[in-house]
């Protein structure tokens, strides 16, 4: 049978780069000179804060990772490091430490990778020619920092929840908690705290960002797995201790930072529920050749009462010309083993017929405002035998996430699980804000949702204004029109999780707004169009090694 199917990832990624590339060649018109002024014309101050020794505490958005891995380049875009470069003008020091990585590729966290199995994999760049991300060669595994503890700014580490910045264990390779980005640089691994060897540094300001992978964990997981989705009571003690620990052991004021949508983020975006294309003649033959499973469907549900027509409609599969649903394995489905079983049994079906519908049991396609991952995009469209004769394509004729780990929950998140996040976002800001409140006079909130729809706060901030609460999809810099995605003009780095140094910078700019706004300060901008956006391929992805297949 003749496939028009494309690779889902190509569709997606060339659609963010063709809408990205749009405002590349608009003039640079100052439209937002008054947010974004020449450094040059800034009477810088401190205002009431005291910049002497800023820290920065947090997660991976903390410690600058970018495109699935902590590198140079990420780290020296780091929110933290952007944002002290703007406060010497204001009285901070000019050196302002971190746990250098010393790796220009790094090694990259999403894949699974054997380190004493061979080559290890870096930091994606983006392949134009797929389009889409690969990994880079010549990564590196993560190596001990051998700088003065006593001495960093940056404690952001890749991949903590809150409870870890609180948890000794968090240094100990023994312990479930590790995590080898703080034991490369802890002061004492596996007594000491992330948060004990922040506070040792005696702040006199510090940032706080913490939160977000107690419900993204979750999220990325396509909702797999529930215990990565923080208890709301726990949240709260392990917060506010970490908040009490500041304020009572150190005199330092700070910015505090709520957790954002993570479902915005491309990871859940660049892949649509309905990214299967089909012309009119192919939709006709795999209508002909799915017409047995639908007619299996039906008959389960004519001749099982505990089954519903509701529950089979939904179950069924049916395509046209243009875009269709995925097609994927849902373990929260009844499983319609027994009942085949039954049809085959009472002649209703014959043993071939039966052996056809296994990939079946539990399948259904994907419905509008479903959320399908980035990680999909890998397999979808893929066959998943290609040494047969009948078509196998994943998420049309078999259904995605089909007998894998978690038996396709992984690819997508439904509207309950979204609904999930969204409640324990709520909840784990309200703790955030609620603490800055009880201490008003130290602390400020930087509510990264302001702007958002149901927020009580409705100021448009930067990343309300990228997607497009304005009614402008982007965010407009200098004229320049920035893109929510990872295109040549986005702000999100190939992950799709984490920005970019653009986007890095875009954040660090929402800082010192929050920073002039509570302690009485005037910082200058940093200047977003002059740091890099995504980096492509240059011969050293595994894409571009003549076939080589990447590991996943």
């Amino acid at each position: 049978m003749k496939y028009f199917l494309k690779s889902v990832l190509f569709l997606c990624c060339a659609a963010l780069i063709l809408s990205a590339c749009e405002g590349q060649f608009d003039s640079l018109v100052d439209e937002r000179l008054e947010e974004n002024p020449p450094p040059d014309s800034v009477n810088a101050n401190s205002g009431d804060a005291d910049f002497s020794n800023y820290v920065a505490i947090g997660n991976s958005l903390t410690a600058g990772f970018m495109d699935a891995a902590l590198y140079n380049l990420g780290q020296q875009n780091s929110i933290p490091a952007l944002l002290a470069g703007q406060l010497e003008r204001a009285g901070a020091p000019e050196t302002f430490n971190q746990p250098d990585i010393n790796s220009e590729l790094g090694f990259n966290t999403s894949l699974n990778q054997d380190p004493e199995g061979g080559n290890i994999l870096g930091r994606f760049k983006l392949d134009t020619s797929i389009p889409g991300p690969s990994p880079t060669l010549g990564g590196e595994l993560p190596s001990p920092f051998t700088g003065d503890v006593s001495t960093l700014n940056n404690f952001g580490v890749p991949g903590i929840v809150v409870g870890q910045l609180l948890t000794p264990g968090t240094g100990n390779p023994q312990s479930p908690a590790f995590n080898p980005f703080y034991a490369r640089f802890a002061s004492s691994p596996g007594s000491s705290t992330i948060l004990s060897d922040a506070i040792e540094t005696q702040p006199t300001f510090f940032s706080l960002w913490i939160g977000n992978n107690d419900v993204l964990g979750f999220a990325l997981s396509g909702g797999a797995n529930p215990a990565l989705l923080t208890a709301a009571g726990d949240f709260d003690n392990q917060f506010n201790t970490v908040i009490d620990q500041l304020i009572n052991n150190t005199t330092a004021n700070g910015v505090v930072v709520t957790i954002p949508p993570v479902t915005v983020i491309p990871f859940f975006r660049a892949v649509p529920f309905n990214a299967i294309a089909l012309d009119d003649a192919t939709a006709t033959q795999l209508n002909q050749a799915l017409g047995a499973v639908n007619a299996a469907l039906q008959a389960v549900a004519d001749n099982f009462p505990n089954v519903s027509q509701e529950e089979v409609d939904a179950r069924m599969i049916a395509y046209q010309q243009g875009a269709n649903p995925i097609l994927v394995n849902d373990p929260e489905l009844n499983d319609f083993e027994d009942e085949f079983d039954q049809l085959q049994a009472a002649g209703a079906i014959n043993a071939q017929q039966r052996a056809a519908l296994v990939p079946y049991e539990q399948s259904r396609p994907l419905t509008q405002g479903e959320l399908v991952t980035l990680a999909a995009g890998s397999v979808l469209g893929t066959p998943a035998n290609p040494d047969s004769q009948a078509p196998t394509t994943i998420g049309v004729v078999i259904p995605l996430g089909l007998g894998s780990a978690a038996n396709g929950d992984e690819f997508y998140l439904t509207l309950q699980e979204q609904g999930q996040i969204q409640a324990r976002t709520v909840q784990f800001n309200t703790t955030i804000a609620t603490a800055v409140a009880q201490n008003s006079d130290r602390l400020a909130l930087f509510d990264i949702n302001a702007g958002f729809p149901g927020n009580p706060n409705t100021n448009l901030g930067a990343f309300a204004d990228l997607f497009g609460i304005d009614g402008e999809l982007g965010i407009r810099i200098n004229g320049t029109l920035l893109q929510p995605d990872f295109s040549p003009n986005g702000v999100f780095s190939t992950d799709g999780v984490h920005p970019n140094p653009r986007g890095y910078a875009i954040l660090a700019n929402e800082f010192i707004r929050v920073i002039e706004n509570n302690f009485g300060a005037t910082i200058p901008r940093v200047d977003v169009l002059d740091l890099p956006s995504v980096q492509l391929c240059a011969g050293d992805c595994v894409s571009q090694q003549g076939g080589g297949e990447e590991d996943s």
